[in-house]
């Protein structure tokens, strides 16, 4: 015959506390926050951010019958993640770091659910956990690194897909010479935007339309090579355009090709996904 411990039910997180937690820390980091959020509006390749909160909170709540089956066992490791945030915190703001001081928020969050939950609830919630930190630009020295590359490439690439059109063009680094005008492939143009955004949203497509969880790392790394080619796609069309108009290179109609362009790569990745899953079909069917 069982005993009463083993038959009741998993003790109830306490939500009293967990709620005093998150005022804190909210509270903590209300400066942070609150730049972090200015950020969001201001800087076009971060325009995603805002939907980072929500697309987590949304992937947390599904997990709220899981939750309920698992007792909390708090763990004294969820305190030392939380100081060691806060010292993040300092260092950052010492100097002057916005990345440590976002990513501190980050951590120190994870650090709340290990401390009030323990491991189980962390494991639980360590995907959405992760996906938070795609709301933090990253930093300007690596952002500089990286942008570059992808300008020059961008330009090579449309350039020679312009030849195969037959359009004349000749290349000075992330420049193009047109017969009708000069294009210049600045950082907006150099596919970073479209890369943070789509790699995102591939991890979120994955997880709600594949429960393997390999296909995420799949899908994360296949966000590299679309984001590169649809955006040399747009310079090579923008190219295109401007023979016939040159106003269509600037303006409205470049933005909305952005867009447009944007939405293709994410019907690539939608079709990769369903190429693959077919691939593995086949391949578990051999077997």
């Amino acid at each position: 015959m069982s005993s009463p411990s083993e038959t009741a039910a998993p003790r109830p997180l306490p939500w009293t506390t967990a709620l005093w937690f998150g005022i804190l820390l909210l509270l903590c980091y209300a400066p942070v926050l609150a730049r972090l959020v200015w950020q969001w509006s201001t800087d076009e390749d971060m325009g995603h951010g805002f939907f980072v909160p929500v697309v987590v909170g949304y992937i947390a709540w599904q997990k709220r019958q899981q939750l309920r089956e698992i007792a909390p066992a708090p763990s004294w490791w969820g305190m030392v993640l939380i100081v060691y945030g806060a010292v993040q915190l300092f260092v950052a703001t010492l100097g002057a770091e916005l990345f440590l001081a976002r990513t501190a928020f980050v951590i120190s969050l994870g650090g709340v659910v290990l401390f009030l939950g323990g491991f189980a609830y962390l494991r639980l919630f360590f995907f959405p956990w992760l996906l938070l930190f795609f709301m933090v630009p990253i930093p300007a020295i690596v952002y500089n690194q990286i942008t570059f590359p992808l300008q020059i490439l961008a330009t090579r690439m449309a350039e020679a897909a312009l030849a195969v059109f037959g359009v004349p063009v000749l290349r000075e680094g992330n420049i193009l010479e047109l017969a009708s005008q000069r294009l210049s492939v600045v950082e907006a143009c150099s596919g970073i935007r479209s890369l943070l955004s789509l790699s995102f949203l591939s991890l979120v497509y994955a997880w709600f339309f594949d429960k393997k969880v390999w296909m995420r790392f799949v899908l994360l790394i296949a966000t590299v090579p679309i984001a590169l080619v649809a955006n040399a796609s747009r310079v090579t069309i923008t190219g295109l355009l401007s023979e016939f108009k040159p106003e269509l290179a600037e303006g409205f109609f470049h933005t909305a090709s952005g867009w447009v362009i944007f939405m293709v790569a994410l019907v690539i990745l939608v079709v990769f996904h369903q190429f693959v899953n077919k691939v593995y079909r086949l391949f578990r069917a051999g077997q």
